[in-house]
């Protein structure tokens, strides 16, 4: 009995990670609204907040460029060199993942999401343990950003 208590413990604590690991550290928002409101709004309340808007690609157009089709795609890259510099000075690293993007996307249903990565992914993936005021921060900011993208 105990041996197969301990078999189903690490099962659960597998699969617990595999889930985790499934969305990559994404959080996905589905948006009331298409996805070139969903940006606007996004580069509106990042901006409003003092947030640098360093750039906005439009993948569906980058794509009709090259004869090819992709549903409306677009990523805003966008952030805070203050607080992108304290990451980096707990981890250098980090400046792959900086600055922050958003993605806002239609998927093959026709329903509109806003995706951007987690704050604990990032703090958890180079280990940043001493920056907890900035990650309130941030995931707080990020929360407000997505929120007003989404919602009416």
């Amino acid at each position: 009995m105990k041996t197969i208590i301990s078999l189903l413990s690490v099962f659960i604590l597998f699969a617990a990670t595999t889930a985790a690991q499934a969305d990559g550290g994404l959080i996905n928002l589905p948006s009331q609204f298409n996805v070139q409101k969903t940006a606007d709004r996004f580069v509106a309340a990042a901006e409003k907040a003092g947030l640098k808007i360093f750039a906005r690609i439009d993948h569906a157009a980058g794509a009709a460029k090259v004869e090819k089709s992709l549903r409306p795609t677009q990523l805003i890259i966008f952030g805070s060199p203050k607080v992108g510099t304290a990451l980096m000075t707990s981890d250098q690293r980090a400046g792959i993942d900086l600055p922050l993007k958003a993605l806002a996307w239609q998927d093959a249903e026709g329903k509109v999401w806003l995706s951007y990565n987690s704050p604990d992914y990032l703090f958890s993936r180079f280990g940043i343990e001493d920056r907890a005021p900035v990650k309130k921060k941030i995931t707080g900011a990020l929360a407000k950003f997505a929120k007003a993208a989404t919602q009416p």
